[in-house]
C-alpha cells in the first residue's frame, strides 16, 4: 500500500509539473479548485468545487453551494458561476471575524488560495469567472476554462486562459487526460450532490 501511495504521488508530482509547463504557469500548482453546476430546467441549483493537489483529491475539502440568488433565469450558468465564486473567494478576501464561543462557518475551513482554478466551459464562462475575481480584486490566481470538444467528445477538448490563444492538446496526452479527470470528479460531485438535494 505504501509503496502504491509513493508511486502515485510521484506521478500526481509529474502531473502536475506537466500542468505547469504546458499552461506556462510561474510554478507547480500546489492547490487546485474545479467548479461546475448542476440543476434541472434551472431548478434546485448547486454549485461544486473539488480540490486536488500533490496528493490527489482531497476530499475533505470538496464543497458544495445550494444557489440562493432569487430571481435566476433557468439554466443561467453564468449567474450560478458567479454566486460559487462569490461566496468562495469574499472569504478568502475579507475574512468573517470569529464571534467568541461560536463555531466557525464550514467555508473557512480552508483559508488556502487556489493557484489554479478550472472552471467547466468555454471563453464565455472563463471571461465571467474573470470579472467575478477581477469585482473581488483578485488578481493573482491563474484560471482555466475547459470546454468540451464537438458532440461533447472527450479527448477533443479547448483550454482557454485569460489573454491567450485557446490551446489544444493531443487526445493521449497525459495532462488533458489529468485534466479530463479533474472536471470529471467535479462533475461526479455535483451531480451527487444535487440527486441528494
Amino acid at each position: 500500500a505504501l509503496g502504491r501511495k509513493l508511486s502515485d504521488t510521484a506521478t500526481q508530482s509529474r502531473l502536475l509539473q506537466g500542468v505547469a509547463t504546458t499552461l506556462a504557469l510561474p510554478q507547480v500548482p500546489k492547490r487546485i479548485e474545479v467548479y461546475d453546476n448542476s440543476h434541472i430546467q434551472g431548478t434546485n441549483a448547486v454549485g461544486a468545487m473539488i480540490v486536488a493537489g500533490p496528493d490527489g483529491f482531497i476530499k475533505n475539502q470538496y464543497r458544495k453551494f445550494n444557489i440562493k440568488s432569487e430571481g435566476l433565469t433557468p439554466g443561467d450558468d453564468y449567474a450560478m458561476m458567479r454566486e460559487v465564486l462569490q461566496r468562495r473567494f469574499k472569504r478568502l478576501v475579507s475574512p468573517p471575524e470569529e464571534t467568541p464561543g461560536k463555531d466557525k462557518p464550514k467555508d473557512d475551513d480552508f483559508p488556502q488560495w487556489p493557484d489554479l482554478v478550472i472552471i467547466d466551459g468555454g471563453r464565455g464562462q472563463l471571461n465571467a469567472a474573470r470579472e467575478i475575481l477581477a469585482e473581488l480584486g483578485v488578481d493573482k490566481v491563474t484560471l482555466l476554462g475547459v470546454a468540451k470538444g464537438p458532440d461533447r467528445d472527450a479527448g477533443r477538448e479547448t483550454l482557454f486562459m485569460p489573454d491567450r490563444e485557446a490551446i489544444k492538446l493531443e487526445p493521449r496526452d497525459p495532462v488533458l487526460y489529468f485534466i479530463q479527470r479533474l472536471r470529471d470528479e467535479a462533475h461526479r460531485f455535483v451531480i451527487g450532490s444535487h440527486r441528494k438535494r
